[in-house]
């Protein structure tokens, strides 16, 4: 049975980095198969891991949408179009040691990504059942818990940084998946980037009033951000790293 973990925050709260750090805590358990979904249109998820992503979901829709109008048709002979799709689509799939990771990306141009999160979660239902674990890092924002386009969620992951607007942005995450009834099975609150991994009294009164059920903090780390300005994968810093430290605690609180 695929236990799926969301994760979800408004952008600059260090949701993908987090992510990431959980993905490498996993894999190191030895709790594979892992699927990673980065179904964040701005996608990064690859870089906090140090892979190499060819092409996203929305790349490979542009092919076929170039394909189309070309003058010479480059659909083999005696395949289908829907079957022509269906390859191209299984092809942005990467395939890692430990895990293996979906891109959702973007189409070029104006307009809405209504099409591609169509596709990514077609893709997430084929392939769901099929690993262990699944953990989706979300956009910024309320996009794809507003649009239903997540699968059933175990564990439903709120990240914010130690800023009253993170907190605030998390508790109304929190309350459009109460009043979608999406019902994950646990539903809890990090707050990263604390300074010395401690909650002044004002942010633990904001995050009492929205009713967030904060299961553990991580410190401001030097070294996650050194990582990260360098362009280094800041999920593979040191496992004496105190963020990776109090992560673990974190994980094992969540039962992960």
């Amino acid at each position: 049975m695929t236990h799926t973990i969301a994760v979800a925050g408004k952008g600059g709260v260090g949701k993908t980095t987090t992510c990431g750090m959980m993905i490498e805590y996993l894999c190191k358990k030895g709790d594979g198969p892992i699927l990673v979904v980065d179904a964040d249109a701005n996608s990064n998820l690859n870089e906090v891991l140090g892979v190499e992503v060819e092409a996203t979901l929305g790349d490979i829709r542009e092919e076929i949408a170039r394909a189309e109008m070309a003058s010479e048709n480059p659909i083999p002979l005696g395949m289908s179009k829907a079957d022509y799709a269906e390859m191209k689509f299984e092809s942005a799939l990467v395939e890692e040691d430990d895990f293996d990771m979906l891109v959702m990306g973007r189409t070029q141009g104006k307009g809405c990504y209504c099409y591609v999160n169509g596709l990514l979660q077609t893709q997430m239902a084929k392939y769901y059942g099929n690993y262990r674990y699944m953990v989706i890092d979300n956009e910024a924002g309320l996009e794809h818990v507003s649009r239903g386009i997540l699968p059933h969620v175990d564990t439903m992951l709120l990240i914010s940084d130690c800023s009253r607007r993170g907190i605030q942005a998390a508790a109304r995450i929190a309350e459009m998946v109460r009043d979608l009834e999406l019902k994950p099975g646990q539903m809890k609150l990090i707050v990263n980037r604390a300074p010395g991994g401690e909650l002044n009294a004002a942010v633990l009164e904001e995050i009492e009033r929205h009713g967030l059920d904060l299961v553990g903090v991580l410190p401001q780390d030097e070294t996650v951000y050194e990582y990260d300005c360098e362009g280094k994968p800041s999920a593979k810093v040191p496992e004496t790293n105190p963020v990776k430290t109090a992560l673990r605690e974190i994980m094992a609180k969540l039962g992960l």
